[in-house]
């Protein structure tokens, strides 16, 4: 709980009081490898900070896996559109270690919004995080090559190569696992 704690305190300044509504809101939930915290079809309803653990998104395309994120200790994860929208998600979340998470509805993140204005200033920097994030994997999966793709991965996130499957990375790069085996031997 004290990691959700610094983390939003890193976002923006929040009294006290806000903070305790704050972690008064949120319920830990623990999950095992390979757990899904969404599938498609399904609507999500709860917004989650990663406390400890790794997951990825992923959408299904004619019967494959296609990667498009992961998330590490730190990350606000959820299914977006589907938790703003309250829609059947199309993609599916799926814990790729034993997982800590802290979980707010959508309801109980409503009800905050509209009480205190600190979450409603919050929850839009975080939105803005999601869509810089969003935008430079556009750019990346546009105007990069592989090597410089996946070079790009491992300074954001050196820890990646021990922790995902390489299927997973290669997925996520857009390229074939094979193109990665290539790509890592000459790096």
């Amino acid at each position: 709980m004290q990691q959700l704690l610094k983390r939003l305190k890193d976002i923006h300044h929040i009294s006290e009081e806000t903070q305790e509504h704050l972690l008064a809101a949120f319920t830990q939930v623990v999950l095992p490898k390979n757990e899904y915290l969404i599938e498609e079809g399904r609507t999500c309803r709860h917004l989650y900070f990663l406390e400890q653990g790794c997951l990825r998104g992923f959408y299904n395309l004619d019967g494959k896996e296609i990667t498009h994120w992961f998330g590490f200790e730190n990350d606000f994860v959820t299914s977006f559109h589907s938790f703003i929208t309250q829609t059947p998600a199309v993609e599916n979340i799926q814990l790729m270690e034993g997982s800590v998470l802290w979980s707010i509805s959508k309801e109980t993140l409503t009800k905050l919004l509209d009480e205190h204005q600190e979450v409603e200033r919050l929850l839009r920097i975080a939105y803005e995080k999601y869509y810089i994030r969003l935008e430079g994997r556009f750019v990346n999966s546009q105007f990069r090559t592989a090597t410089e793709r996946y070079e790009q991965l491992l300074q954001e996130n050196s820890q990646i190569v021990e922790r995902v499957p390489l299927g997973y990375i290669a997925s996520y790069l857009g390229i074939s696992q094979e193109t990665l085996s290539r790509v890592r031997s000459r790096l």
